[in-house]
Formats: C-alpha cells, sequence, structure tokens
C-alpha cells in the first residue's frame, strides 16, 4: 500500500504578506516613499543648471564617479538605477493588483453617490500611467539620446537639456508630467503615511501640509528648468 505524500506547502511569510491588502499597501508606500527621496535629490541637482554649463556638466560627471576609488566608475550609479526600477516596478505592480482587487470587490455600482473625492485622488491612476510614459520618454531622450531633438551630446547634458527644452513638444511632456507628478505626491505622501501608521488624528493636518509643501517644491523645482530655457535665463 503506497503512502500518501503530501504536496501542499504553506505559503511564505514574504508571499503571504504580499498576497494581503495590507502587504501589497506597504510595498506600495515604501516604494513610493523611495521614489520621492530620489526626486528631491534629483531636483536639487536639475537645479545647478542655473550655475552654468560649466556647473551643470560636472555635477553629471561627479554622478558617474561617486564612491571612488572604492566603487568602479558608474557603479553607485547603476546600483541607484537598479533599486530606483524595483521600486518602480513594485509601485506600479502593488497599485494594478490592489486596483483589480477593489474592482472585484465592487462589480456593481453604488446605489448611493460616493462623496466627492479630490481632483488628485480621483486621477492618482491616470496620473500614475502619465508618469510612466514620461519616465520611458524622459530616458529615451535625455540618457539614451533615442527621440533627443537635434544631435544628442554625449558627456554634454547641458547642451542635450536646452535642446529638448527649445522644442514646443518637449515643453509640453514635461510640464504635464510635472503637474501630474505634483497632484501624485500630494495625495500618496499622505497615503503612504496613512499606510505606515504615522498618521493620526493629531498629525494629519501636518501631514497634509508637508504633503502640499512637498508637491509644491517639486513641481515648481522642476517646471523651472523648462521655464528657464524658454525664457532665456538657461541658453
Amino acid at each position: 500500500m503506497a503512502l500518501a505524500t503530501r504536496t501542499d506547502r504553506r505559503p511564505s511569510f514574504a508571499r503571504t504578506v504580499w498576497d494581503s491588502t495590507v502587504g501589497k499597501k506597504t510595498v506600495m508606500a515604501v516604494s513610493g516613499l523611495i521614489m520621492l527621496l530620489y526626486l528631491v535629490v534629483h531636483m536639487i541637482g536639475n537645479l545647478k543648471i542655473f550655475f552654468g554649463a560649466g556647473e551643470f556638466n560636472h555635477y553629471a560627471h561627479w554622478l558617474r564617479t561617486v564612491g571612488e576609488p572604492f566603487m568602479h566608475d558608474e557603479w553607485t550609479l547603476w546600483l541607484v538605477r537598479i533599486v530606483l526600477v524595483v521600486a518602480v516596478v513594485a509601485h506600479a505592480t502593488s497599485a494594478y493588483q490592489l486596483s483589480r482587487r477593489d474592482i472585484r470587490a465592487r462589480p456593481g455600482k453604488y446605489v448611493h453617490r460616493k462623496p466627492r473625492a479630490s481632483y488628485a485622488t480621483r486621477t492618482m491612476r491616470w496620473g500614475g500611467i502619465i508618469l510612466g510614459l514620461f519616465i520611458v520618454w524622459h530616458i529615451l531622450d535625455l540618457t539614451t539620446g533615442t527621440v533627443h531633438s537635434g544631435g544628442f551630446q554625449e558627456g554634454h547634458p547641458y547642451q542635450n537639456v536646452v535642446d529638448t527644452f527649445s522644442t514646443w513638444y518637449g515643453n509640453v511632456v514635461y510640464i504635464v508630467a510635472m503637474l501630474a507628478l505634483g497632484l501624485h505626491v500630494r495625495h500618496g505622501f499622505w497615503s503612504a503615511a496613512q499606510t505606515l501608521g504615522v498618521g493620526s488624528r493629531t498629525r494629519d493636518r501636518a501631514l497634509k501640509t508637508l504633503a502640499n509643501v512637498l508637491a509644491l517644491l517639486l513641481t515648481a523645482g522642476f517646471i523651472a528648468v523648462p521655464v528657464g530655457v524658454m525664457t532665456g535665463v538657461v541658453s
């Protein structure tokens, strides 16, 4: 008589956490904060363009040599890129799966109208799609030069940025994306705080204020670059 063998295994702790709604929201919150930290640093670096081509190109070169001689040329930069790719994929995947789960949980229309949500809340999904498409365009434009207007110059980021924002479509794409980013950050930062247990009745006002300030600073800081090129301040 053959003995029956059990083939079912208990799912791992990581799998159990990922399959839960709380787990997906936590992944979404943590990955979002990682990207937010990067955006703050990236915005500050972008503003160096107002100090001239020499300063901006030197900063771009420094990014490739961070950590030397301990780290080889561009190793730190690639490490940051890998972390960002993981964060973007985790954020997008968890957002998509939470959205599908929410739709399956309520297939029918509401009998009563829901309270009107904020503009940022109602456009989070579309904002995420816009930002995802923008990231692809931004990389192809200023990193690989594949869709860059004019002649892409390797090692001359200042001139490449000026070329991009010397076209009407370059300005439109960038500014629309940065407006979407501001709305995404405004709602996402506060949501992440709630998910991670930082929010409370006494802290909500401060967190919402901080979310608004971060969204405004990031939007204004990033848009300042194309505006600088359009007005001739950066040329």
